[in-house]
């Protein structure tokens, strides 16, 4: 087998965050006193790092941006973590997965302790051996030391056998920094375009198809 360890993206990969991730920049924004009423914007918030998004789209400074975040989590830890959803044929997709013998790891810019409870909220927690994600104090916010971390952790010495899946440049980038093949997803947030841009090695459209590309890298 030549991968045997399998990394996943969490918003926008396995679930929808869409509702929440939105409801909770609203809230930060209106906490900073200023109105958005344009929430497909907000998107793009979708999978980068939150201090990233809110410097780049409001021209937040770093102190500015990191209040941002802080009310933002008041709002996501509370409520906005809830308000997502799993992606059709997900459950499934990583069931069958699991049944080929195949290492199931996420790993995630979101701070670690929400990515925990969301996988169990959706009951999938049984199909991963370890939840990566960012830390709190924002030592651990960027994708490539997520995926190190979750490696680390892992045990995953030969890093040719590990692969990460997920729908944004900053998936594909990280993996590419830490020496993975990625899998970029195209029912994400992130277009054909991104992915392809930052160097994505395959591209799927349906979760289902994951199944059969890892069977086929394998042979």
């Amino acid at each position: 087998m030549k991968y045997d360890t399998l990394l996943f993206d969490l918003d926008g990969t396995l679930t929808d965050p869409f509702e929440g991730i939105t409801n909770a920049i609203i809230y930060a924004l209106g906490r900073l006193g200023i109105e958005e009423s344009d929430r497909n914007k907000l998107s793009s918030f979708i999978g980068p790092p939150l201090t990233e998004s809110f410097s780049e789209f409001y021209g937040m400074s770093k102190d500015d941006s990191l209040r941002a975040v802080s009310l933002y989590r008041e709002y996501y830890g509370a409520k906005g973590l809830y308000e997502n959803k799993l992606y059709p044929q997900m459950a499934e997709t990583l069931r069958a997965l699991r049944q080929e013998g195949y290492r199931l790891v996420v790993a995630t810019c979101k701070p670690e302790v929400f990515a925990v409870k969301i996988v169990e909220r959706f009951e999938i927690a049984q199909y991963f051996d370890f939840v990566a994600g960012a830390t709190l104090d924002g030592t651990r916010t960027e994708k490539a030391d997520v995926i190190r971390h979750a490696l680390a952790m892992c045990a995953v010495a030969d890093r040719g056998r590990a692969i990460m899946i997920g729908d944004r440049k900053h998936d594909i980038l990280g993996a590419r920094a830490v020496g993975l093949k990625s899998v970029g997803v195209l029912y994400g947030y992130g277009s054909e375009e991104e992915l392809k841009g930052a160097g994505a090695d395959y591209i799927i459209s349906v979760p289902t198809e994951l199944v059969s590309l890892i069977d086929k890298l394998n042979k």
